[in-house]
């Protein structure tokens, strides 16, 4: 607790009861906890707490959490970003993952599953790996650049969450990786089955290594168990 007591999180929300119940789990934790509730004064919170993860509600009263999430990300490209949102439709979340949110929780939501979610993230990212760099097809990954880039093309970001999936499937590459083993070394979570943040990641991740997308030659689907990555 001593080490996450240094750890802020910045929560962008308007609703007040959401901010309170947030609040006093992630104290009770030993993080430190600031609010914002308008896009334009979490943007200028980030800027003046250099926060180590954020909140972010999507429906905001002023910017929407996607614009939010671009600004965030433009100034910070690893910030871990977690999208809070009344939207469950898996368009609206692909849209957060492609605005550059890491993960999304869905509302109403689980506080002490939201606080796993958040403890992950920084265990995860105080692991360290003898793997650099690796190659996917074209692709050249560079874990901890957090880039991926295809040929001589321009070095592209990765989210946090992209580059650790990518490095699972790497790890185990020609064998077939379970979706729950998955979550729980990734997220720290148990599978749910509505669950659907992988299927979401892996969608981003086909979209930056396949040359076809929809005929995927490196990132394949095991149909009723998880995925594969044939490098």
């Amino acid at each position: 607790m001593a080490a996450e007591s240094k750890k802020t999180i910045l929560i962008i929300e308007d609703e007040p009861h959401i901010v309170l119940g947030v609040r006093d789990a992630l104290e009770f934790e030993g993080f430190r906890v600031v609010d914002a509730a308008t896009g334009k004064e979490g943007l200028a919170k980030a800027r003046a707490e250099k926060p180590h993860a954020v909140l972010l509600d999507l429906m905001l009263p002023d910017i929407n959490g996607y614009q939010v999430c671009e600004d965030l990300r433009r100034v910070d490209a690893f910030l871990p970003i977690i999208m809070l949102t009344a939207r469950s439709q898996e368009a609206d979340k692909i849209r957060g993952l492609d605005a550059g949110a890491d993960d999304y929780v869905t509302k109403p939501f689980s506080v002490g599953e939201l606080v796993a979610r958040i403890r992950a993230i920084f265990r995860r990212a105080n692991r360290t790996s003898e793997i650099v760099t690796f190659r996917v097809g074209s692709c050249m990954v560079n874990v901890s650049g957090h880039t991926i880039q295809r040929g001589n093309g321009k070095p592209e970001s990765l989210s946090y969450y992209e580059v650790e999936l990518l490095r699972l499937l790497f790890e185990r590459a020609g064998q077939p990786v379970s979706r729950e083993e998955i979550l729980n070394k990734i997220w720290g979570l148990e599978a749910h089955p509505s669950n659907r943040t992988i299927d979401n990641f892996i969608v981003k991740l086909r979209r930056k290594v396949e040359k076809s997308p929809d005929q995927p030659r490196h990132i394949l689907t095991v149909y009723g168990f998880g995925y594969k990555l044939v490098p």
